[in-house]
C-alpha cells in the first residue's frame, strides 16, 4: 500500500476553524498528506475577560511532538503561531532533534483581526533560532516589513528587495506575499540566486481568514510530496487563489477561505510566472 507523506503543524488553534492548525490540517487533507498538529496556544476571545491568546504550556508542547513523532514520524515540519520567546526555542530545539528536510516557517505575528499573535521580545528570537532551519519562510507584507525593523513596503520592487534582505537570515528560501499590495497578487520568491514571482487575479472578497496559513500549509504539502520549490509554491498558489474565490461567511465577521473549492468545482488558477536573475541583473 502507498501512503502519503507525513507532515506536521507546529501553530496555534483556531476556534472559528478558519486559521491555524484548522486551516492546515484541511489543507493538507485536500492535497493528500498525512496531517499531524502541535498546539502551540489557543485563540479564543473570552467575552468578558477580552483575553484573546491563551498559551498552552511547554510540557505539553514536548508531549504533543513526542507523541506524534513515536505514532508517526513526519517528513516535514510547518509552522505557524509560536507567540513566544520560550515556545520559538523550544519549537527549535524539537525541530533540530527531528532532523527533517523540509521545514516551512510562516512568521506569523498579526490575525486577520488584528490580534497580536507573537510577542515583542520573541521576534529578535525567531530571527536568530528558528528562520536559519527553514526550507523556506513565507511572510506576508507586514510581517515581512517587521522582520525588516518596519521597513515600509509598498510596491513589487520592495517586495523584491525584502526578500533578497531576507535571505540573509539563513532560509534557504524567502516568499513575500503580496497580497495586500495594489493590483494583482504577486508573491517573490528569492532562493539566494534568482527572483521568482508568481501572479494571480486579485479576488476582491473579505472573506480570506487562514489564507496565509493555508498557502504555506500547501507549500508544506508540496514539498514533502517530493515537488522543488518553485513547483510546490506555484501549485500552492493555484490552490490557494480557488480556495479564496469560493471563501463564504456564516456572519458578519469575516468568513474562511474554502479549502475544498478546488476539489468541489474542478478548478485551478494558471499562475503567471517569471524568473529573473536577482534585481534584473
Amino acid at each position: 500500500m502507498n501512503v502519503p507523506s507525513r507532515v506536521m503543524t507546529i501553530a496555534g488553534s483556531a476556534a472559528g476553524g478558519s486559521a491555524g492548525i484548522q486551516a492546515d490540517l484541511k489543507t493538507f487533507q485536500e492535497l493528500d498528506v498525512y496531517g499531524m498538529s502541535i498546539i502551540t496556544a489557543i485563540v479564543g476571545r473570552h467575552p468578558e475577560t477580552k483575553k484573546n491568546v491563551h498559551a498552552v504550556d511547554i510540557e505539553a508542547i514536548e508531549a504533543q511532538f513526542a507523541t506524534a513523532m513515536e505514532q508517526v514520524g513526519t517528513d516535514g515540519i510547518k509552522t505557524g503561531m509560536l507567540f513566544s520567546e520560550e515556545v520559538i526555542k523550544t519549537v527549535t530545539r524539537l525541530i533540530k532533534g527531528a532532523d527533517v528536510k523540509t521545514v516551512v516557517v510562516d512568521p506569523v505575528m498579526i490575525g486577520k483581526m488584528n490580534s497580536k499573535l507573537l510577542e515583542d521580545n520573541a521576534i529578535e528570537v525567531l530571527k536568530t533560532n528558528l528562520i536559519p532551519l527553514a526550507t523556506i519562510m513565507t511572510p506576508n507584507v507586514p510581517e515581512a516589513s517587521v522582520l525588516l525593523d518596519d521597513r515600509p513596503l509598498n510596491s513589487l520592487q520592495e517586495l523584491k528587495q525584502a526578500a533578497v534582505d531576507l535571505h540573509q537570515l539563513g532560509a534557504k528560501n524567502v516568499l513575500v506575499k503580496g497580497g495586500r499590495l495594489e493590483g494583482p497578487a504577486v508573491d517573490v520568491l528569492y532562493d539566494g540566486d534568482t527572483i521568482t514571482t508568481y501572479e494571480a487575479p486579485r479576488i476582491h472578497t473579505p472573506n480570506t481568514s487562514g489564507a496565509g496559513c493555508s498557502y504555506s500549509a500547501a507549500i508544506a504539502a508540496n514539498l514533502t510530496k517530493g515537488l522543488p520549490v518553485k513547483d510546490a509554491v506555484r501549485q500552492a498558489k493555484s490552490y490557494i487563489t480557488t480556495a479564496i474565490e469560493h471563501g463564504f461567511s456564516y456572519t458578519e465577521i469575516v468568513g474562511p477561505t474554502y479549502h475544498a473549492a478546488e476539489r468541489k468545482y474542478g478548478e485551478a488558477y494558471k499562475i503567471k510566472i517569471e524568473t529573473i536573475d536577482q534585481m534584473g541583473e
